[in-house]
């Protein structure tokens, strides 16, 4: 199985449209966290203190370099609402997003990757919809290449996992739990704990599907096209195929 990567920016109505059109030497790379965006913002040129002015009002500054050398600065900001975003469509149709998104000159940047080029086909369609768009570039990629950027953010990684599950996994890691032979039990954990063994048994086991969901994608992208199987499983049933 082959993967297929699409790179295209669009055009719509976002707080750092406005910004970037204003100051076409300004490049905004933009991370989503789960509450908020990290943003950083860089320009070679000398930045004038309408700039300076316009960057702060973005968010809480976290570190900041102004001077005849250019700019940089990292902000945390939440301008941005993630509900029914972009990146939503982007799961709807089976696409894994490539963060940063690149904005510049009043246009979105984005790439991502999908195991079917039909996918990527109906993603564009879709978003053609409501927004300018303009395709940069579609390619297969082979799976010896597949990037480094697809490395998931560690918050998408432990999303959804409370933090009575990250102790309980956290214990379990620390004290050999997951070694072979293992280094403990789950008695000896719960022991170690203020819990009954049940309760700690439940939040671990929370904890690791939680997490091997959330690590799902990526794995299907490493092994996505592998020529032998080496455990010699069957592969999973089609929706068609269950149908039948």
């Amino acid at each position: 199985m082959s993967l297929h990567q699409a790179s295209f920016r669009v055009r719509h109505e976002c707080p750092y449209r406005e910004l970037s059109e204003r100051h076409p030497d300004l490049t905004i790379r933009e991370w989503y966290l789960s509450d908020c965006q990290v943003l950083e913002i860089t320009s070679a040129e000398t930045p004038t203190e309408d700039l300076l002015a316009d960057v702060r009002a973005l968010g809480t500054t976290l570190h900041e370099s102004a001077d005849e050398s250019g700019l940089h600065v990292v902000t945390q900001a939440c301008l941005c609402s993630l509900e029914d975003s972009i990146l939503d469509r982007f799961e709807r149709h089976n696409a894994l997003y490539q963060p940063p998104t690149v904005h510049r000159q009043g246009w979105e940047h984005y790439t991502v990757v999908a195991f079917d080029e039909g996918d990527i086909r109906a993603l564009l369609r879709d978003l053609e919809a409501d927004r300018d768009i303009e395709v940069l570039s579609k390619t297969a990629i082979a799976d010896e290449q597949l990037p480094h950027s697809m490395l998931t953010p560690v918050d998408r990684l432990f999303e959804d996992i409370t933090d009575r599950q990250l102790a309980a996994l956290q214990l379990a890691l620390e004290n050999g739990y997951y070694e072979q032979p293992r280094g403990t039990s789950l008695r000896e954990l719960a022991g170690m704990t203020s819990v009954a063994r049940s309760t700690y048994e439940e939040h671990l086991r929370k904890a690791e599907n939680k997490l091997l969901t959330n690590v799902g994608a990526l794995l299907r992208l490493v092994t996505a096209g592998t020529a032998t199987n080496p455990l010699g499983a069957e592969p999973s049933p089609t929706p068609e195929q269950n149908a039948d």
